[in-house]
């Protein structure tokens, strides 16, 4: 199954969400989709934390315009995939109303750790995330990619 449509979702959608956002629509090229980022506790269009637009911008990629929102049940449907940074925040999200085709990015990917939240730590720890998140959103990319030849899960996605 092809999605049009990735939505990374967190607590707020300020840090590692734009973050991923923003990695994955550098790859629109390779594979065309729509990319936001959404948060399940968003009181009001809070622009991105300051350390993840400082490591982004030195990497060459600039959202000026970015403001976190609220995940709503209206972002779900059959061609939409959600990606979450965790278990805990996955089993949040499948308790919306509509809820589908909610996974985390390291199940996908087969990485073993999941990505670490760098929000409130040093700016290297903010780094460190962008690379460990550049990397995991590649093997997504390559997820994504492969076409129905292909053992898949219940997603979609490449086993």
């Amino acid at each position: 199954m092809k999605y049009k449509k990735v939505i990374f979702v967190g607590r707020r959608a300020t840090c590692r969400e734009p973050m991923a956002m923003a990695l994955l629509q550098r790859e629109v090229p390779r594979y065309p989709v729509e990319v936001c980022a959404r948060g399940l506790v968003v009181l009001f269009a809070e622009p991105m934390n300051p350390k993840a637009e400082e490591v982004l911008a030195a990497n060459g990629i600039f959202l000026p315009d970015y403001r976190a929102r609220q995940l709503t049940s209206e972002d779900f449907s059959a061609d939409t995939l959600v990606v979450t940074f965790h278990q805990n925040m996955k089993e949040k999200v499948l308790e919306m109303e509509g809820a589908q085709n909610i996974v985390v990015l390291t199940d996908v990917t087969g990485d073993e750790l999941e990505i670490m939240d760098p929000y409130g730590g040093e700016l290297l720890q903010y780094e460190i995330c962008l690379e460990t998140l550049g990397n995991s959103i590649r093997k997504l990319v390559q997820c994504l990619q492969n076409d129905s030849q292909n053992e898949t899960d219940e997603y979609g996605l490449i086993l």
